[in-house]
């Protein structure tokens, strides 16, 4: 995949992805801007400032302005906010390359903020709350990272609470943005037909405006455990829905892709073994996957999964029994060799897309200020041994390590205390 990065006077940092026949354009601004970057009396702050920057400017006053322009080109827009990053992006047909850029830069500069939105606003990610705490497979990942991480950054809702969303004016909103929004903390990335030359220049003259001021760090995560834990939340469910995890290491840690083969040996795709033990052979549940997620200064392995109320203990143990398996049993060659082919299948079919190749340039530059090629990725993971996953499974799957959140009909953690141990 070609890219190439374009570090400009003021800071702002460009990267261009070109797609000679892909008929499309995807122009994506990311901010080093979320929920890490907050204290604790503006936990959902960078969310709320997501949402506000799509209700008008100078240019397009109003929300319907920005939207009306962008549906009639029939472009695909929206916006995302996470711990490190948050992200605006306009998709096109390539024609209209220069008027997604215009829009996108217009409302990254030039948000109003307009006080009688604010207010509508509170109202609409109110909900937007309180649809995720109705959903138990979402509910229980936030659950596990307050578990995890408890009252620092890492472990609060990027959505915030519902309180600190009423607690949102245009005072802070503003005041946050002049201190996150800069030059220095800013990627543009634009992917699909395009000339990259004159894709630079134009974007240097869409952002000439960005604030240059000194950025402020984010907070730094503090990892403290020393027995493992259990937290349950009561909710009158049809399935138990848990996520089983470890601490793991920062995205700067060499051994990535050993974590990546080995996340996917369990839980990447119908033929992962939790997905054979768990729905082939137990049939005890419908969805089951394992993830890594690394940020820059810390990471973690999530096993989650919805099982039958009824078989708890069999879906936990079972669940168990295959990380104990990996920390006991040396892989075997084929399907160590399917685990890689998968692997570079998903990772080069996942970047068919103008959007899918600005996300992928844009969210590595964002947390580590450098963009790996997949084709790089791949040929790490090809070198990645059995002995490697062992020595890995050996080191993180410890009875000490081991975290559990539940959703569902427990209200006592202490039930799952005889058998919740390798």
């Amino acid at each position: 995949m070609q890219f190439k990065k374009t570090t400009l006077k003021n800071g702002l940092r460009v990267i261009t992805v070109p797609m000679i026949d892909n008929p499309s354009v995807t122009v994506l601004v990311m901010v080093e801007a979320g929920s890490k970057y907050e204290s604790k009396e503006i936990n959902g702050l960078s969310h709320f400032l997501e949402h506000m920057v799509f209700k008008g400017t100078p240019q397009r006053p109003k929300a319907i302005d920005i939207s009306r322009e962008l549906d009639s080109i029939g472009a695909n827009y929206n916006a995302f906010t996470s711990q490190e990053m948050t992200g605006y992006y306009a998709k096109a047909d390539k024609k209209h390359f220069d008027t997604i850029l215009d829009i996108v830069s217009d409302m990254y500069l030039n948000p109003l903020f307009p006080e009688q939105e604010i207010e509508k606003e509170k109202g609409v990610i109110i909900e937007e709350i309180r649809m995720y705490n109705d959903l138990p497979q979402r509910k229980v990942q936030e659950e596990f990272s307050a578990l995890l991480f408890g009252d620092q950054p890492a472990g609060w809702s990027v959505l915030g609470s519902e309180a600190h969303v009423r607690s949102f004016n245009r005072e802070k909103l503003i005041k946050y943005r002049a201190e996150h929004y800069l030059s220095s903390t800013t990627t543009v990335i634009v992917a699909g037909n395009i000339d990259e030359k004159e894709s630079v220049a134009m974007v240097e003259k869409a952002f000439s405006k960005v604030s240059d001021a000194e950025a402020k760090g984010k907070i730094a995560v503090k990892e403290v455990q020393k027995v493992q834990a259990v937290k349950t939340v009561w909710k009158d469910t049809d399935q138990t829905h848990l996520v089983i995890g470890v601490r793991t290491f920062s995205l700067f840690d060499d051994r990535i892709p050993v974590m990546l083969a080995l996340s996917t040996l369990l839980g990447g795709g119908m033929s992962s073994r939790l997905f054979a033990k768990m729905r082939d052979e137990l049939g005890i549940c419908y969805y089951i996957g394992a993830t890594h997620e690394a940020y820059t200064d810390h990471g973690d392995l999530t096993i989650a999964a919805g099982v039958d109320n009824s078989r708890t203990e069999e879906g936990i143990r079972g669940i168990l029994d295959e990380c104990l398996r990996l920390k006991e049993e040396m892989v075997g060659e084929a399907e160590l060799k399917k685990v890689k082919d998968y692997i570079a299948g998903t990772t080069m079919l996942g970047l068919e897309t103008s959007e899918a190749r600005a996300e992928f340039c844009g969210f590595q530059e964002v947390l580590k200020r450098a963009v790996e090629s997949p084709e790089e990725l791949i040929a790490k993971v090809q070198n990645v041994t059995a002995q490697q996953i062992q020595k890995m499974a050996q080191e993180i799957f410890v009875n000490e390590s081991l975290n559990m959140a539940i959703v569902g009909k427990f209200k006592d953690e202490t039930v799952f205390r005889p058998y919740f141990k390798f």
